[in-house]
């Protein structure tokens, strides 16, 4: 009994408590360094002293977790744009005026790393829709989309159904169209994706779908910018299913 009152098991206990005490306090703050939201459109802000090579460096894929493009860059003319863009829609049609018109009132719009962005939005879209994320597709989406997703999530929760889904990838994803209609860029993306997706009831049974068979998907997704705004985010605005 009286080993519990030694002076060093008291130290002991001493050091313990103040070391609870510390962690208490310190886990759960927000220290200011969290990651900032995955915006897949954003560009990584480059630094002073970095080196550009060409015009490579805008075409890298941003990650989770780096910098988002700031405001400003937005209204910096993107290098060659007008012939990036003949090299995407032939001069003279009308996705190759769409997008120059875009191009016009928003300087950093480069089709290549916009697509880098819709394939990005469009797995993390999916695949949040199958698994019932209602908060990661908040921010991606338009007001309209979004109540008709959650909709949908709701109507499968109350049924006691699940989607189990697996995303293969993107074999190909282009722009088919374009408009600017007064400050607001619109541009549609027809996307092939394969995916394995099965949708099971509250027993576990398969009820539409195939667990074991990768399926092609094909769908036209329009995403929109309000060209106005320092928002430099795009949300879906509009999907369909290609036949």
């Amino acid at each position: 009994m009286n080993e519990i009152f030694d002076p060093l098991n008291l130290l002991l206990m001493g050091l313990a408590v103040f070391i609870l005490f510390r962690l208490r306090s310190v886990l759960g703050k927000r220290t200011g360094n969290e990651r900032p939201p995955f915006d897949p459109y954003s560009k990584p802000e480059q630094k002073p002293g970095d080196q550009v090579n060409g015009g490579d460096q805008d075409n890298v894929i941003p990650m989770p977790g780096q910098t988002q493009q700031q405001p400003e860059q937005m209204e910096q003319p993107a290098a060659g744009g007008e012939v990036v863009i003949d090299k995407v829609a032939p001069e003279g049609s009308a996705l190759n005026s769409a997008l120059k018109q875009i191009l016009s009132v928003d300087r950093s719009f480069e089709p290549e790393p916009f697509l880098e962005g819709a394939r990005a939005a469009y797995e993390m879209i999916v695949m949040a829709f199958a698994d019932g994320d209602k908060k990661a597709l908040k921010n991606l989406l338009s007001h309209e989309v979004y109540e008709g997703f959650v909709a949908a999530i709701e109507d499968r929760e109350k049924r006691g159904e699940t989607v189990d889904s697996t995303f293969i990838g993107i074999d190909k994803a282009e722009i088919v169209e374009a408009a600017l209609k007064d400050a607001t860029a619109q541009v549609t993306v027809k996307i092939h994706s394969q995916m394995i997706s099965a949708t099971r009831d509250k027993d576990g049974e398969v009820v539409d779908g195939d667990p074991a068979k990768v399926s092609e998907v094909v769908d036209i997704w329009t995403f929109a910018r309000d060209t106005s705004s320092r928002d430099p985010n795009w949300k879906l605005v509009a999907t369909e299913s290609a036949e």
